[in-house]
């Protein structure tokens, strides 16, 4: 077999297994959401809000440690062990009847969220420079897993409660643990070990390149494209189904809708860093994050504000007064009367209403310039439900193009350490999955709006823009100072 069919065939099967371990890690979002849903547990929203991050929180958090041990013992043993052990947890979860065993298997079966680290130091090590960014843009496709969760669970868990509402659940967790066992036995038939070259390093020389500023800036890049993702695929759900008041599946279908081109755009992401260059790819990706954000911060709103009124002409007495008008003197005044109209419930722009209502009595005195009737001005917004779930869609891909992005950064810089530093970007970006949820609810809780979690996005995104030009124009200052020094005379 060619090494180019192997390196694929060996592609092909981490792609497989990290969308199958990514579909697993985001169970309890739809799960927790069900069991609440269906009073089967009498989960508070704190509880849920941690039983949604946990999984995610030991996914993160075991992504640095999973990525040295790739590093050192090769993907396939790595892989295969951690296939067969999260199946455990995921078996033992019917049993959970507690708030804290629950959370206990959850932080278990969230080890599958390291599979990341596991295949992108795996994937790395089977290509060539010239391939890496469309290969580990292939592997991030796994991200689509997601998907297959919002996707597939609400009708799996619908389905099984047909027969058995109040136990009918515990067959979800069953069939996704005997998926992975399948992945496992398929890893240990087919795949080969192949591990970096150098491997022979101590811990602390492979923990040597985190000390370097650009592997958190890399980190930060992915606490927005990827942790932000994770985040907003659990998410979505709950706000669909508050703002828009979808039922289960339909908020599950939109959650979709975001997760799903987000993960398969990853390969796409690949190839434009390998033909344009990451760093221009990022430049992009960063910008169209904080337009997007930026559009999406605009809650469903409606404000009453003062607006242009009706003053008296002339000194005198009031003679007459109707709903449209106000004659002093005998001499009429034109009043705008409110109207009630229902045809811009779904208008997609902001929709202003006017009118005035009269704050004077028959036979009243009034002086010129006087106000007669005060104007009262209605702006309503009414954040149209399909501008807001295509505005998620390409906020979704332009993140999924970002994933791929800074993974090509990695081995361009650190070649013979792609596990380790994959593994810290990859912590840093699954601690923003953990703890977004947990930050979009306390900004929900404070502010009152759905939209809140959109200011935290357009903030991070323009942090992260202005630390990586900032960085790009140090370099230019060091590498060409003459040319950098002559733009500067000039303007």
């Amino acid at each position: 077999m060619s090494s180019l069919s192997q390196s694929h065939k060996i592609l092909f099967l981490n792609t497989l297994a990290f969308s199958i371990c990514f579909a697993c890690w985001t169970l309890n979002g739809v799960l927790v959401t069900f069991l609440v849903d269906k009073g089967i547990f009498n989960w508070s929203v704190v509880e849920v809000g941690w039983l949604l991050g946990i999984p995610i929180l030991s996914g993160a958090i075991f992504r640095l440690p999973i990525g040295i041990l790739t590093d050192k013992y090769g993907g396939k043993i790595i892989f295969s062990v951690l296939l067969f052990l999260c199946s455990i947890p995921l078996f033992l979860l019917p049993f959970a009847d507690t708030f804290w065993s629950f959370a206990v298997l959850s932080f278990l079966f969230g080890l599958v969220g390291t599979s990341f680290a596991v295949g992108i130091g795996y994937t790395s090590v089977w290509y060539p420079q010239n391939w890496q960014g469309r290969a580990l843009g292939i592997f991030g496709m796994g991200n689509a897993g997601a998907a297959i969760t919002t996707f597939m669970a609400p009708t799996l868990l619908n389905r099984f409660s047909e027969s058995d509402p109040i136990n009918g659940w515990k067959w979800l967790p069953i069939t996704y643990a005997s998926v992975l066992v399948s992945i496992g036995i398929l890893f240990i038939i087919f795949a080969k070990n192949k591990k970096p070259a150098g491997d022979s390093k101590n811990i602390k020389t492979l923990l040597t390149p985190l000390k370097s500023a650009r592997v958190w800036r890399f980190g930060a890049y992915y606490f927005l494209v990827f942790g932000c993702f994770v985040a907003y695929s659990q998410w979505l759900l709950p706000n669909f189904m508050n703002v828009y008041q979808t039922s289960l599946v339909m908020g599950g279908m939109f959650a979709t809708m975001f997760s799903l081109p987000s993960g398969i755009i990853r390969a796409f992401g690949g190839y434009l860093s390998d033909k344009f260059g990451a760093r221009k790819v990022m430049y992009w990706v960063l910008g169209s994050s904080i337009a997007i954000s930026f559009l999406l911060m605009f809650p469903k709103m409606e404000i009453i504000t003062a607006g242009p009124g009706v003053l008296a002409s002339e000194s005198g007495v009031i003679t007459a007064v109707s709903p449209s008008q106000i004659s002093i003197n005998e001499k009429a005044q034109k009043v705008n009367s409110k109207t009630i109209s229902f045809e811009n419930e779904d208008a997609i722009l902001p929709v202003k209403t006017s009118w005035q209502e009269i704050v004077v009595k028959q036979n009243q005195e009034v002086k010129k310039k006087e106000l007669l009737a005060k104007g009262i001005t209605q702006i309503k917004f009414s954040a149209n439900m399909w501008v807001y779930v295509i505005l998620v869609i390409l906020i979704g891909i332009s993140w999924g193009i970002g994933k791929a992005a800074v993974f090509k950064h990695i081995p361009e810089y650190f070649p013979n350490e792609v596990g380790v530093v994959g593994g810290m970007v990859g912590l840093i970006g699954g601690l923003g999955g953990f703890i977004g949820p947990i930050i979009f609810g306390y900004l929900l809780n404070f502010t009152g709006l759905w939209t809140s979690s959109w200011i935290f996005i357009f903030i991070i995104s323009i942090v992260c823009l202005l630390w990586m030009h900032r960085t790009i124009i140090n370099i230019m200052r060091t590498k060409m100072p003459n040319f950098t020094r002559g733009i500067e005379h000039n303007h």
